[in-house]
């Protein structure tokens, strides 16, 4: 089905932030080729598209608010137990759909692991970089697949946010040895920042803290670095990842809530070392910046525990698990850590013209 939209739905999944700071560049890449954006949104999602796109209309979606186990061993049945509330979620913005094209004329709908956001009679793209979805167990593994090409077959074309070269940066996540009935189009990392070559500089901070993730594993790692870093001698910034809020925290260290995007670059930038989750979006986003990252998978997410130890395979990050942080021994110890660069390829809007010219 070829695109000729005018107007266009983006909606991520509010699982975490990830899903929609990784929207922002192709929404950006939407407005300059002057589609009109509409956005899909919920809770922390929602509030912050309104702090990067404040002109644009944001519609509210059902809001997944999945929560994690606090205990690793609990996370899969904390999970299971609420893949009722999942599908419920799924079958409420499939039929809300229906009424928002009716009466917003949308043309062009683009979902960031919203698995209900499809429509037989108009073009859908899913955004997805878990093609092959990591789970404890090979069976669930499979089990899993099978439900997530279910509903990628209802799009007509799935976007993955990597290198098409063999690997690239989430390996077997979005390199599967079978892929989707629908057409699959890497399109490269998504980043809301463009890539920065000066790494020889004078750095404001030592250390940059960057927190995401769904609760109570945020709240409990953000427990973990107030505690520990106020026994650390360093220039430290913690990004709490609360777009919602306003209030910071007082400390001998600078604690913020959340700062637009551009401000969040002008901090890494200006950072030496990134402390933040193995989530995939803040993988792509540091990488981009050729950042050296100190990595943190929330404890029981596989797909961040793989790409963790993936990344610190490849001497490209380092990681070390929730349970076994020691800031005052490990934070040290990054300056012998060989840290190897990685040339990526990022979505740009070069890309977005020739990935829309071949679908």
């Amino acid at each position: 089905m070829k695109i000729k939209a005018k107007i266009v739905l983006v909606a991520p999944l509010d699982w975490g932030l990830g899903h929609t700071t990784r929207c922002i560049p192709i929404i950006n890449a939407l407005i300059f080729n002057e589609y009109e954006v509409i956005l899909g949104a919920s809770g922390k999602s929602a509030a912050l598209f309104k702090k990067e796109f404040p002109q644009l209309t944001i519609l509210p979606l059902p809001a997944y608010q999945i929560h994690y186990a606090k205990r690793r061993s609990w996370l899969p049945f904390k999970l299971f137990l609420q893949v009722p509330k999942i599908v419920g979620v799924i079958i409420r913005e499939h039929w809300l759909l229906k009424k928002i094209v009716q009466q917003y004329q949308i043309d062009w709908i683009i979902s960031d692991n919203r698995f209900g956001l499809y429509h037989t009679r108009l073009p859908s793209t899913f955004i997805t970089h878990q093609l092959s979805i990591m789970a404890p167990y090979a069976w669930l593994r499979k089990c899993l697949q099978l439900v997530n090409y279910h509903f990628i077959n209802q799009f007509n074309h799935c976007w993955v946010p990597d290198m098409a070269n063999e690997g690239g940066l989430a390996g077997k996540l979005s390199h599967p040895a079978t892929l989707p009935k629908t057409p699959v189009h890497y399109i490269g990392l998504l980043s809301r920042f463009n890539i920065h070559q000066c790494l020889q500089q004078t750095y404001t901070y030592d250390y940059c803290f960057l927190l995401s993730g769904p609760e109570p594993q945020r709240t409990m790692l953000e427990q973990i670095v107030l505690q520990q870093i106020e026994q650390l001698n360093a220039r430290i910034i913690v990004l709490r990842g609360l777009p919602e809020q306003a209030i910071n925290i007082t400390s001998k260290h600078t604690i913020l809530s959340h700062l637009p995007g551009e401000e969040i670059k002008k901090i890494l930038i200006n950072s030496e070392y990134v402390i933040a989750r193995s989530g995939y979006t803040s993988i792509m986003e540091l990488l981009s910046l050729q950042k050296k990252c100190f990595l943190i998978p929330t404890p029981g997410q596989t797909e961040q525990e793989y790409l963790a130890k993936r990344l610190t395979d490849m001497k490209i990050c380092f990681s070390i698990q929730q349970h076994e942080l020691d800031f005052i021994k490990q934070l040290p110890g990054l300056a012998q850590f060989p840290f190897c660069s990685f040339h990526s390829e990022v979505f740009s809007v070069e890309k977005f013209h020739s990935l829309l010219e071949n679908m």
